[in-house]
């Protein structure tokens, strides 16, 4: 998903940005040097997300939605921490509000198309 998106991204960006008549051949150049970068990063992130997501429920021993949320505030932090306390923080927040945002609509989509049981007739009277 990152190197795909990231170098479609990438390729866009090189072609609005080149001269006219280079504008392929300069999407094409950009998607090659940055489109990878963009690739391991969400790789670095999807490991961390994951291994946070084990640990969580490791140690609940629950597999809910919360766990989800907390790994991502988790690794949202954790990627931000060269930056200090104030961007750790501001990153822990973001990322936990995004899972969270994630997880609802997971939810929702799932209770908006989830089959309804069927109705039971009453039995007959006698």
């Amino acid at each position: 998903m990152g190197a795909i998106g990231g170098g479609t991204w990438h390729f866009i960006k090189g072609a609005r940005n080149s001269p006219y008549g280079e504008r392929f051949r300069g999407g094409v150049n950009s998607m090659r040097a940055r489109g990878p970068i963009i690739g391991g990063n969400f790789a670095v992130w999807g490991g961390m997300f994951s291994t946070f997501e084990c640990v969580l429920k490791g140690i609940r021993k629950k597999e809910d939605p919360w766990n989800a949320i907390g790994s991502g505030a988790i690794t949202g932090g954790m990627l931000a921490a060269r930056g200090g306390w104030k961007a750790a923080s501001v990153s822990a927040v973001f990322g936990g509000v995004l899972l969270a945002l994630i997880e609802g609509v997971g939810i929702a989509m799932g209770r908006a198309f989830a089959q309804q049981p069927p109705a039971i007739a009453p039995p007959p009277a006698q």
